[in-house]
């Protein structure tokens, strides 16, 4: 292990410092400032780089980022989702939940949309909430179109919105963006408003949608994935590259208890993986994190479906140290003493701002706390580090809130328990309902 810390001279914003520490202090991910805490992962990081390359081509495809709960999934999505958004991409992102999936009969699905369409973010949007910026910047095209071929906009619209008509639902889509552009022409705020509420999915009532809109559909559960499919060719009709979909906590669909529910997710996914393979989709994306029970689960897991199983089986020859990245399914790799070493130096940097003369913990103490670590924990503590984390960042609260304190007195005291997965928590019996609303969930 060096024994020279891997730092970087420059500041940190004070905003990024508090964002990150308070987040890894509560045990979740930050939503800004991964650059200053990545470390390792180059290999996975470089194979989705190319799937980014391939979506903004006009392709498509999807990737199973499986790791061991705390090592790091989330934090990996945000990653992607960041570098993403520098190469032009809409990125749209969510959690899995007992109200939200992939498919569904009681408005699941719905909701898990509104949520996605929630978090929508562009690099100039990055905290989401950019569904209206997207609209607004595809009528600004159009009225530079218009206004350089002599056509009026209406026109133009209809011309450039006509090739969605091909897809499931792509009319009243188009019909949605033109009462959107009504709104704008004629300053009417409200129809506006009505109109990004409807592309969020967040009419629920059919007779609502057709009273302010004047169309007779609505983002349900059935037409989830036609939607952002739909998506997708807008957002590259409005100048981006393409639409990345990041959904995390696929777990939960393994908890499902009714086996029918599960499986009417899993061909959800089916559905999804087939059309990234064949070329249905366009401009078009998917991230699903899961734990390694998640996919091999030959009994609930995505392994449990005959055709998923088929198409996600993992490269027989990638065994003993070997890696295959090229398919569908990117395991994240654990990650070393070493990985850790720089990890904990990154993060002394940002709880000093980035001013090195304002260091907490000496490299001494760097190293007696990843040993004090190993004899609590083992090697847990850098393969699922999360509670390590924390335990690292409150040390450092400590000595910054009382000067003069002896790090080697309190470093004793530091108390860390290893990362327990409760998706390995007995579930309940299978119930093989008719109707997967009666599904429930086992948090």
């Amino acid at each position: 292990m060096s024994s020279e810390p891997v730092t970087t001279p420059t500041r940190v914003r004070p905003r990024e410092r508090d964002a990150i520490l308070q987040s890894l202090r509560a045990g979740v991910v930050p939503r800004i400032g991964h650059q200053h805490i990545q470390v390792g992962r180059y290999t996975e990081i470089r194979a989705l780089l190319a799937d980014i390359d391939r979506v903004a081509d006009g392709g498509a495809g999807s990737r199973f980022v499986i790791g061991d709960y705390g090592s790091g999934k989330t934090f990996f999505l945000h990653l992607i989702r960041s570098i993403a958004m520098e190469k032009r991409l809409v990125t749209v992102h969510a959690d899995l939940s007992p109200s939200r999936r992939l498919h569904a009969t009681s408005g699941q699905a719905r909701s898990l949309y509104a949520e996605l369409m929630r978090n929508m973010a562009t690099r100039a949007k990055p905290d989401g909430g950019a569904m209206a910026s997207v609209v607004e910047r595809f009528v600004s095209q159009v009225l530079t179109q218009a206004r350089d071929s002599g056509q009026g906009p209406q026109a133009v619209m209809r011309q450039r919105l006509d090739s969605l008509s091909e897809l499931t639902g792509g009319y009243d889509f188009a019909d949605v963006v033109q009462r959107y552009w009504q709104g704008h022409d004629g300053g009417n705020e409200q129809l506006k408003n009505d109109a990004v509420r409807w592309l969020r999915g967040e009419f629920t009532s059919k007779t609502d949608a057709r009273q302010a809109l004047g169309v007779r559909t609505i983002v349900d559960d059935h037409s989830f994935y036609d939607h952002l499919k739909l998506l997708s060719r807008f957002v590259e009709m409005a100048g981006y590259d393409g639409l990345l979909v990041c959904l995390d906590e696929m777990v939960n669909l393994y908890k499902l208890s009714s086996t029918q529910a599960r499986n009417a997710n899993y061909e959800q996914i089916l559905r999804i993986i087939n059309d990234s393979m064949q070329g249905s989709a366009s401009h078009l994306g998917f991230l699903f994190a899961g734990t390694p029970e998640f996919l091999t689960d030959t009994r609930r897991g995505l392994y449990s479906y005959q055709a998923l199983q088929s198409r996600l089986t993992e490269n027989t020859f990638a065994r003993d140290g070997l890696v295959d990245h090229s398919g569908p399914v990117l395991r994240l790799a654990n990650l070393t003493p070493e990985d850790f070493y720089v990890l904990l130096s990154n993060l002394r940097h940002v709880y000093s701002g980035g001013d090195q003369a304002a260091y907490l913990l000496p490299d001494d103490g760097l190293h007696a706390f990843m040993r004090h670590c190993a004899d609590r924990v083992g090697d847990a503590y850098f393969r699922t580090p999360r509670n390590t984390i924390k335990a690292f960042l409150d040390l450092l609260a400590v000595l910054e809130q009382n000067p003069g304190q002896d790090w080697r007195v309190l470093l004793g005291g530091v108390a860390i328990a290893a990362d327990s997965n409760p998706d390995l928590d007995p579930i309940d019996a299978d119930t093989d309902g008719s109707d997967d609303e009666l599904a429930t969930f086992r948090l």
